[in-house]
């Protein structure tokens, strides 16, 4: 392995263009180049054809009409649309009224795309309720309606965590939001084009994806908008243009666009398959990990998790050497956009895992091309590696001897 690339299990970070979108994309770098605004001339209608029909193949995996989907650049510019672009729009109170502008929910152990926007909004006069989910990471629709107030004009919940795995309640959030005449948005970076969506079934109003998570492009992604019951409107936060129904105005990157279409088109043909792959190796990792190594967690809901993502904890280790002990397996120890931090995970933290086993989380995520010996491959190195590591911890040693760690009185000089 010392002269090869390394194993790719980071597959929740990013994941490589799949071929046939990159095939897709290429004739409109050069021969169909135009910008889709020129209307009167055929590389204009050929770059227009191009994005409707691309605007259809992500409506089509959401169970959407092509008029709801917006494109962007990506899940975080979604969901900065979807969260203030809505909160504007529906606030209760003006700015200094001296009453809440609007109340929202969202979780603690959101991505920090939609933990920012909603923090700035707090700064606005917006008041926001962090839900603080249990030792399993999920948010429940009980959860949410106990924190629903007469002034809550938005839910902003993932569908899936992006560290951990877990599956939310989105349908049945979905179901009680609409009963109470609030707006859901679900950040679906980790789901959409991964598991089945239908936002009229799973009562869904806005919904953000990201291209590169389903083996598109980097820097193209679609915000569902929903029209009817009921007919979302969005205050736009940029002006000029008046492109996507006025929504995001800038010409339009019509070759992201188009492979973002071929990635969702590819995705709705191999959904199942690649689920059940991938879940059989998951399960797989996580068995031979764990029946090899005592004092190892795996983090999240047990079952309730999705196929291609785990996250394991093991004690008496420290993070960072973990990390470059298998420094052949391309993993993270949390967030790809925040893991060049040394803070342990914030969202193992708020599931109440203590510091120490957060600090010693890896985070292993599959994709379409992992193969089962890589899986076995990993499995050797993980177990090596922390086996490897414990031999220099004392800590360890009085753990295996049956000593109470948490009973011992440290002594300092």
């Amino acid at each position: 392995m010392a002269d090869a690339r390394p194993i790719y299990l980071d597959h929740a970070a990013t994941t490589p263009c799949d071929p046939r979108v990159v095939e897709a994309m290429l004739p409109y770098f050069t021969t169909h180049f135009g910008n889709p605004g020129s209307r009167n001339h055929q590389f204009g209608w050929e770059a227009e054809a191009a994005v409707d029909a691309a605007r259809e193949r992500v409506a089509g995996m959401l169970g959407a009409d092509e008029k709801e989907i917006i494109f962007t650049s990506g899940s975080t510019e979604s969901n900065n649309l979807a969260i203030k672009g809505a909160a504007y729009m529906y606030e209760k109170h003006p700015a200094g009224s001296g009453r809440p502008r609007g109340h929202i929910i969202s979780c603690v152990i959101e991505h920090k795309a939609v933990l920012d926007p909603c923090k700035r909004l707090e700064k606005e006069g917006f008041d926001v309720t962090f839900l603080e989910p249990g030792n399993d990471g999920l948010v429940t629709a009980e959860m949410v309606k106990a924190a629903m107030r007469d002034d809550t004009i938005l839910v902003t919940i993932m569908w899936a965590n992006n560290e951990i795995g877990t599956i939310n309640e989105i349908p049945a959030i979905g179901a009680l939001c609409h009963e109470r005449g609030v707006l859901l948005h679900t950040d679906a970076t980790q789901w959409a084009g991964k598991m089945p969506v239908n936002v009229e079934r799973d009562n869904v109003d806005l919904l953000s994806l990201s291209g590169h998570k389903i083996y598109g492009p980097k820097g193209v992604g679609a915000l569902y908008v929903r029209r009817r019951k009921p007919r979302v409107r969005l205050q736009a936060l940029a002006d000029g243009g008046g492109q996507e129904r006025g929504f995001r105005p800038g010409t339009l990157n019509v070759t992201g666009i188009v492979g973002l279409g071929k990635a969702c088109e590819i995705a709705m043909a191999q959904m199942d398959r690649d689920a059940e792959r991938l879940l059989a190796l998951r399960r797989r990792l996580e068995r031979g990990v764990t029946s090899q190594l005592d004092s190892c967690v795996v983090n999240g809901h047990p079952d309730k998790r999705l196929p291609h993502i785990t996250n394991i904890s093991f004690g008496f280790v420290e993070g960072e050497s973990l990390m470059m002990a298998v420094k052949e397996i391309a993993c993270s120890s949390g967030s790809a956009c925040t893991s060049a931090s040394l803070e342990p995970s914030y969202v193992l933290k708020s599931i109440g895992v203590g510091d120490e086993l957060a600090h010693s989380s890896l985070r292993l995520s599959l994709g379409r091309g992992t193969t089962e010996a890589e899986i076995d491959y990993t499995i050797d190195s993980v177990v090596r590696a922390v086996r490897k590591l414990r031999e220099l911890s004392p800590l360890y040693d009085m753990h295996k001897e049956g000593i109470d760690l948490s009973k011992v009185e440290w002594g300092h000089h």
